[in-house]
C-alpha cells in the first residue's frame, strides 16, 4: 500500500432501494451502479430469467452474490496483508476460496504499487463510488476491478464493467488531477479459468463519451 491519495469516507442513504451517498455538500448523489442500473438495456436479463425461471434465477444470483462478496472481501484483506484465508466450510465456502487462490496465483502478480482499496470517489452533484482497487498495474496508474463469474464472459457482454470502472478513472482524475486511462478487469469463473480484460488509453475516450451519455440519461430521467 501507498498512501499517495486521501481517499474520502463515503456516508452511504437508502432511497427508492437504490444506493445514494452524501456529498461535500450533503447532497445524495446516485452511485456509479445505480446509475448503470438505471440506464442499461435489461432485456438480456429478463429473457435469461424467463427461460431458467424466476426461482432458479433467484437461486443464482444469490448463489453469485454470496461468493462474489466472499471472494471481494478475500482479496482485499490478502492485498492488505491480512489474514484472508478464512472462508465459510460449506460449498460455497469452498468455491470462494478457490476463486481467491487462482486471483492470487494468476490475477495479482500485475499489481506492482496500490494507492487505495475499496476507496471512496465522488463528483459533487454527480456521482460517488467504490473503486476495487487503485495502483499500478503493468507500469501504469489503472483501475482495477476484480469480478467472479460462472463462465468466462466475452468483452462485448460486459461493457458497464468497463464504463463502472471508467466513471472511477475520472473522478479520481478530478479529484486528485491524476491521469488515470487504464481499465482492468480480472475475471475468475467457478471453473478456475482466468481472464483479463484490459482498456488501454487509446480506447479511454470512447468508453467515457459512453459514460457521459448514460450519466446525462440518468439526470435527464430521474
Amino acid at each position: 500500500m501507498s498512501k499517495e491519495y486521501f481517499y474520502p469516507e463515503l456516508d452511504l442513504v437508502e432511497k427508492n432501494g437504490k444506493r445514494y451517498y452524501l456529498d461535500s455538500n450533503n447532497h445524495p448523489v446516485p452511485s456509479v451502479t445505480t446509475i448503470l442500473s438505471l440506464t442499461s438495456n435489461k432485456s438480456g436479463v429478463d429473457e435469461w430469467r424467463r427461460r431458467v425461471g424466476s426461482k432458479k434465477a433467484d437461486e443464482i444470483v444469490h448463489e453469485s452474490t454470496v461468493i462474489g462478496s466472499a471472494v471481494h472481501e478475500a482479496i482485499e484483506n490478502y492485498l492488505s496483508d491480512q489474514k484472508w484465508d478464512s472462508f465459510d466450510r460449506d460449498r460455497l465456502g469452498l468455491i470462494s476460496k478457490s476463486i481467491t487462490n487462482k486471483f492470487i496465483e494468476t490475477g495479482l502478480t500485475d499489481i506492482t504499487k496500490i494507492w487505495g482499496l475499496e476507496s471512496g470517489l465522488i463528483l459533487d452533484g454527480l456521482y460517488a463510488g467504490t473503486a476495487d482497487c487503485i495502483g499500478i498495474y503493468k507500469d501504469k496508474p489503472a483501475i482495477i476491478d476484480f469480478k467472479t463469474a460462472r463462465k468466462i464472459k466475452k468483452k462485448e457482454w460486459i461493457e458497464d464493467y468497463f464504463l463502472q470502472c471508467c466513471a472511477y478513472a475520472n473522478a479520481h482524475n478530478v479529484m486528485f488531477d491524476t491521469n488515470i486511462k487504464d481499465l482492468i478487469i480480472l475475471m475468475v469463473d467457478r471453473d478456475l479459468m482466468f481472464k483479463e480484460f484490459h482498456i488501454t488509453e487509446h480506447e479511454f475516450p470512447f468508453y467515457t463519451d459512453k459514460w457521459k451519455k448514460r450519466l446525462i440519461k440518468y439526470h435527464n430521467n430521474y
